[in-house]
């Protein structure tokens, strides 16, 4: 994502100002060596040949969550709670989010990570943003929002951006019995890695990947796309949308001029809670 602010805004897959302030430093002193244009280039070329199509997914993944979101907003959304919320800063850039209390979910050094980002970047984490440290396998998640404020009354947009292919069996069951008591009306964001990938079914040119990720046990969980409608029903969602990454990401990449692809292998849903 900070790489992406290296384009003129023209060509850029998604604007995201505030990320260049609160990411690490050592990612601001490669954004800043990566600046001249040959440069930036010479990296994207790079991560092209070692993961086809990641670079682009990444923004044009977070644009097109961030339309939901705010699509969400405009259908009675009244709260947001970002599982696995990592660097991300849709709660501070949108405007449609903006006046939202907001809670982010995520493991303790990833929490650390983005509190200190933050107080860099806007000089203290504002008072409607909460920040929850969870293990997503071992804690209760229902118990470490309430303990953090959240009553869970109120229509809440729940977003879960490659958190996923992370959970175990026990992770995906509790999160997704959390998720079965949000009130009517509520509406969830999630990506998910295909089945398909993670049986080594259908690897494509992600042999790197596949390699980093499924071989080393990094991550666990998957679906296929006919299977996700019956998935979701008995916790009690209703599929608005469900798109490829193939699909919102030409949407996207066809604006700006560029001759680049995306990966295939990670969907987004959106839903609607019953």
């Amino acid at each position: 994502m900070a790489l992406e602010q290296l384009y003129p805004p023209e060509k850029r897959l998604i604007d995201d100002e505030l990320i260049l302030r609160v990411v690490s430093r050592s990612i601001r002193v490669w954004t800043i060596i990566l600046a001249p244009a040959m440069l930036r280039d010479g990296m994207f070329w790079l991560h092209e040949k070692t993961a086809p199509g990641i670079r682009a997914l990444f923004p044009c993944r977070k644009r097109y969550i961030q339309e939901k979101a705010e699509d969400a907003v405009s259908h009675g959304i009244k709260a947001v709670v970002n599982l696995g919320a990592g660097m991300d800063t849709l709660v501070f850039r949108s405007k449609a989010l903006a006046s939202l209390p907001a809670w982010e979910v995520d493991q303790p050094i990833n929490v650390a990570a983005k509190r200190k980002g933050l107080e860099r970047a806007l000089g203290a984490v504002p008072d409607r943003v909460t920040q929850v440290a969870i293990d997503f396998d071992h804690e209760d998640l229902s118990q470490k929002l309430g303990d953090a404020g959240y009553a869970g009354d109120v229509p809440t947009l729940f977003i879960m951006e490659a958190v996923t292919q992370y959970l175990t069996d026990d992770g995906i069951a509790s999160t997704f019995d959390f998720l079965s008591k949000a009130p009517s009306g509520s509406r969830l964001l999630f990506t998910y890695v295909k089945q398909s990938f993670l049986d080594g079914d259908d690897i494509g040119d992600l042999k790197l990947v596949y390699k980093g990720t499924v071989q080393k046990g990094i991550w666990h969980f998957g679906l296929e796309p006919e299977s996700v409608v019956d998935f979701l029903a008995p916790f009690g969602w209703d599929v608005i949308a469900h798109d490829s990454s193939e699909e919102f990401a030409e949407r996207y990449i066809s604006t700006t001029g560029r001759s680049i692809k995306t990966m295939s292998i990670e969907p987004v849903v959106y839903a609607v809670k019953r």
